[in-house]
């Protein structure tokens, strides 16, 4: 492992994405908890996509057009149905649900918000590689290594991130007002990320 792959990958974590987000509604909604939970959710979200790209199942969505698109339109119509959700119901969150049951249910929210984007499996694919040695003697065990530490990254960072915005919750709760903006603003994030996910190319 070297600092290039750990600056990269520090880059490429704290710029937004669909991940933070989620992130951060999930902190508005339920506070710290809530936000932690949502961290480890998208860092949970990252494995298949590493897993594809070590295993060469990556390649397979490279190569065939169809899978591609299936993934990326069901990406599509999960990040829309979540600005729709987030529009509607305001970010005060179920509190009156369990605790388990509303970890579980942020977490599969997470992990769904990173499967459906078939350019996270390709950007694995020529992301991890450049970092592992052409003479190294074991490449899938380097691989699993820089994956295990670009996932330790992405939590931390998308935790900073979550704990951040759960630190305003309070503000926010108080004020209708502001609570009604913000809902908004992050609704117009998922649109905008659809957005991006529809004029995505292989």
């Amino acid at each position: 492992m070297t600092l290039d792959f750990l600056l990269t990958t520090l880059i490429i974590v704290a710029t937004p994405g669909t991940g933070a987000l989620y992130t951060l509604a999930a902190a508005l909604g339920g506070g710290r908890r809530d936000a932690l939970v949502a961290a480890f959710g998208c860092t949970l979200g990252i494995i298949p996509h590493m897993l594809a790209a070590a295993l060469g199942l990556a390649a397979l969505v490279a190569a065939e057009p169809r899978l591609f698109e299936a993934i990326r339109y069901a990406g599509i119509a999960y990040l829309v149905w979540m600005a729709v959700g987030l529009w509607r119901s305001g970010l005060a969150g179920d509190m009156t649900a369990e605790p388990k049951q509303r970890a579980s249910r942020i977490i599969r929210k997470a992990v769904l918000i990173n499967l459906l984007n078939p350019k996270l499996s390709l950007f694995f694919l020529a992301f991890l590689p450049q970092f592992v040695d052409p003479a190294d003697a074991r490449p899938l065990a380097t691989m699993a290594t820089l994956s295990l530490v670009f996932m330790a990254v992405t939590f931390v960072v998308f935790a900073i991130y979550g704990l951040a915005a759960a630190s305003m919750r309070q503000r926010l709760v108080t004020r209708p007002d502001r609570m009604r903006v913000v809902n908004r603003l992050l609704s117009a994030g998922f649109l905008l990320m659809a957005g991006r996910l529809a004029l995505a190319q292989r």
